[in-house]
């Protein structure tokens, strides 16, 4: 799930960056080191949306940086349990597979797949019903349920299930 957010961080900035750019060259450090990141707390963060406040520096002694507090709006996107995602199956082994959506990477067990596909193995291993109409392989495109959520300091690890309504295989490079 997407989210619109205000987070805080403190920033420091060399004094070679100081001048009139220096909103500018502050704002750009930001995007730079927080777009793309994941905190366990509120998840991956997509985007910087915009800037509430940038706080007064403070001189750090014996280095010259500048700490800036800045309280900025961000978009984060942070899975849940029993939510519906669609992506896209990036390995695929006897165990299950392995599927991203977005940042985020999901494992399928095989327990967790229906009981009419079966693991073929070979140069390109899939699941695949038995009349084989329907095939699971690396790029098809899956829409899953996430049963499950371990979250770590800096990463989001889940768990999902194709084996359910509605859900399963929604595109199928090989047919294409």
């Amino acid at each position: 799930m997407f989210f619109h957010i205000v987070l805080e961080r403190n920033m420091q900035l060399h004094p070679r960056h100081f001048g009139r750019n220096l909103r500018e060259n502050l704002v750009a450090k930001l995007m730079k080191d927080v777009e793309g990141t994941c905190s366990g707390q509120h998840g991956f963060v997509v985007a910087i949306t915009g800037i509430e406040n940038i706080g007064k520096g403070l001189i750090r002694d014996g280095t010259g940086f500048v700490s800036f507090p800045v309280k900025y709006q961000c978009v984060v996107f942070r899975p849940f349990k029993g939510e519906i995602l669609e992506a896209v199956v990036t390995m695929v082994n006897k165990m299950g597979f392995f599927a991203e959506a977005g940042p985020v990477q999901i494992f399928v067990s095989n327990h967790l797949i229906p009981d009419d596909m079966e693991f073929q193995s070979g140069d390109m291993p899939n699941y695949t019903t038995s009349d084989g109409s329907v095939k699971i392989q690396k790029d098809s495109e899956v829409r899953l349920k996430i049963i499950g959520t371990r979250v770590d300091a800096t990463e989001i690890f889940c768990i999902g299930t194709i084996k359910d309504d509605f859900l399963g295989v929604i595109n199928d490079p090989a047919s294409v």
